[in-house]
């Protein structure tokens, strides 16, 4: 049998369940998740490799339709950037998106070659004759994409999408090697889980304004130390971060701290620090330092 191997980029409207199903079908945590919409703000892959064939999965930033900052116009960039460099497209959705046959990405899912697999997700809270209107709907509106209807969180028919994503794979050498699974560094993956929890911890526009960068992580073999900076957007919003007598941050700290050591299997020295950098999100400088670029 021939190897086959392919990018398979997971697309859709913000809080549909992407980084849930990218954390299934490779069988890590790899993208943060939580409640909030815009969560995700940056492509991150994960690679599945077997003697048959090598699966890039891509989660992509859910698409805004009325992006207010230019951190949104770059997030929206990524989404067309992996329309267009995808093997195989799964197109997410759920029972709340109200996407139709007008908008621009269903048009661009309608006119593209590429094999898309239309996923309806949170199966398990839809009520039968709902879920039957909706495989109707994306039958009608993409009538030759692949219709299949799951439960990301549930893992309920998450195998037999993965082998629909397979068998839609293009014969093709592996791109990389067999013990790659990601494209991102330690360093990113712990400014992330640190992100997450501040969006788990705060409400309303203090997580949208957030940014976690890792100054230093220094690997001493049984023990890492990290040293960590979270960016806020604003004076008012660095002493919500910190708490009374440094409480929130220390929170933070500890969540944080658990879920690096489950990832990197060791020990986690976390130090935390906040700084200002005003209206990052709508400013070129701020943006590429971040990595936005």
């Amino acid at each position: 049998m021939s190897y086959r191997s392919g990018f398979v980029n997971i697309i859709g409207r913000p809080n549909v369940g992407k980084s849930t199903l990218l954390n299934v079908l490779i069988g890590e945590k790899l993208s943060i998740i939580t409640p909030k919409a815009q969560t995700t703000r940056r492509r991150i892959l994960g690679i599945v490799t077997t003697d048959q064939y090598q699966a890039v999965f891509s989660d992509t930033p859910g698409l805004i339709d009325q992006p207010e900052y230019k951190l949104h116009q770059w997030m929206n960039a990524q989404v067309s950037t992996a329309l267009k460099d995808g093997d195989v497209l799964v197109f997410m959705t759920d029972p709340k998106d109200e996407l139709n046959a007008d908008h621009p990405l269903i048009q661009t899912l309608q006119q593209i070659r590429t094999p898309v697999i239309v996923v309806i997700n949170k199966s398990d809270i839809i009520a039968k004759n709902v879920l039957e209107q909706l495989i109707i709907k994306w039958t009608s509106v993409l009538p030759k994409a692949t219709i299949i209807s799951i439960s990301a969180l549930q893992k309920i028919n998450t195998d037999k999408l993965f082998q629909h994503i397979v068998d839609a794979l293009p014969v093709h050498p592996p791109y990389y090697d067999n013990d790659t699974w990601t494209d991102q560094t330690e360093r990113v993956i712990a400014a992330e889980i640190v992100r997450e929890k501040i969006f788990m911890q705060y409400q309303q526009e203090i997580p949208y304004n957030v940014e976690v960068i890792v100054d230093s992580y220094k690997d001493k073999g049984d023990i890492i130390a990290i040293s960590a900076v979270i960016y806020v957007g604003r004076d008012s919003h660095k002493s919500i971060i910190i708490g009374k007598s440094g409480s929130a941050i220390k929170n933070i700290g500890i969540a944080a701290r658990q879920d690096i050591e489950k990832f990197a299997g060791k020990k986690i020295f976390l130090e935390l620090f906040v700084k200002v950098r005003e209206n990052w999100k709508n400013d070129d400088r701020g943006l590429k330092h971040f990595g936005y670029e």
